[in-house]
């Protein structure tokens, strides 16, 4: 289908975390396809092929932004960007991330360095090198991209010092991805309007089964309350940023039995009452004319 088809967010990954589990959802990564053009937001484990699966071409990706360095938002960059180039990738594709990214992208590099060689002198392909420009921004920048704005906010999920919340305004339409953060009060103002707000969120009564069935992450807990929003707080900021749709990702616990969506709605019933949506992996929400 490739850009035939525009406009809209399609939630990739849905997961909060980095585990595997049997059944469970993909790790953090979303599309937007927007006047013709396709960004992927995060790369977590299964990122490649849940873009196959929504009829998204790997050789028409127009950009890549990571929010921060964390292993379920960054694990699949590398091999996402080398699929698509042995799927036949030949227009230069453009990485956003924190500091760091340079690090990550040159050390895969290195990695495949065998293979690599073997492509581009076999095959005749370009190189990766000549075909991806890796950039990076920071706290207020804007990177300008294809007629959108994309504008970062640094949010606060320690121990990550570098994990930001990304705005996409242009043709029309503003969106807003929170990132990995604690309940942070400034997002409000930085999404306000916006026309879909993707915020991640915890269930209060899941974290305590996630935690004892998670084996080897004895400070897990701990991370999660200090660096996650419950719903009920992802229901505040949409509320104060005024948002048109609320949409809930990265989700903990995500694949627990004894959770359902009218849980999730139930508890960010409390402080929103606006349209909601409960991410699922494959969804596609259309952004409205």
């Amino acid at each position: 289908m490739g850009k035939t088809q525009m406009d809209r967010v399609v939630l990739l990954g849905t997961k909060g975390g980095p585990s595997v589990r049997k059944g469970s959802a993909r790790s953090s990564s979303s599309a937007l396809q927007i006047a013709g053009k396709t960004y992927v937001i995060d790369c977590g484990l299964g990122v490649t092929r849940a873009l196959v699966d929504a009829d998204i071409a790997l050789t028409e990706l127009d950009g890549i932004f990571i929010t921060h360095l964390h292993c379920d938002h960054l694990l699949e960059l590398g091999p996402l960007i080398y699929t698509a180039w042995t799927s036949g990738l030949t227009q230069p594709i453009q990485i956003f991330g924190p500091t760091g990214i340079e690090d990550y992208w040159n050390n895969f590099l290195k990695a495949m360095a065998f293979d690599h060689h073997i492509r581009t002198h076999d095959d005749k392909r370009v190189s990766l090198r000549d075909l991806v420009k890796i950039n990076t921004y920071a706290e207020g920048d804007v990177v300008k991209i294809a007629g959108l704005n994309v504008s970062a906010l640094r949010v606060d999920h320690p121990p990550v010092e570098d994990c930001y919340s990304l705005k996409f305004e242009g043709h029309g339409k503003k969106i807003v991805f929170s990132a990995d953060t604690c309940y942070f009060p400034p997002l409000a103002n930085f999404a306000q309007n916006a026309d879909i707000l993707i915020h991640e969120a915890m269930l209060g009564a899941g974290i305590d089964a996630l935690v004892g069935r998670m084996k080897g992450a004895p400070g897990l807990r701990q991370h999660l309350i200090a660096s996650h929003t419950m719903a009920p707080d992802a229901g505040k900021i949409a509320t104060a940023a005024s948002a048109k749709h609320l949409v809930l990702n990265h989700l903990v616990p995500v694949d627990d039995p004894n959770f359902t969506d009218d849980d999730w709605r139930a508890a960010v019933s409390e402080t929103w009452n606006g349209p909601l949506t409960i991410g699922k992996d494959g969804m596609a929400i259309q952004l409205r004319e």
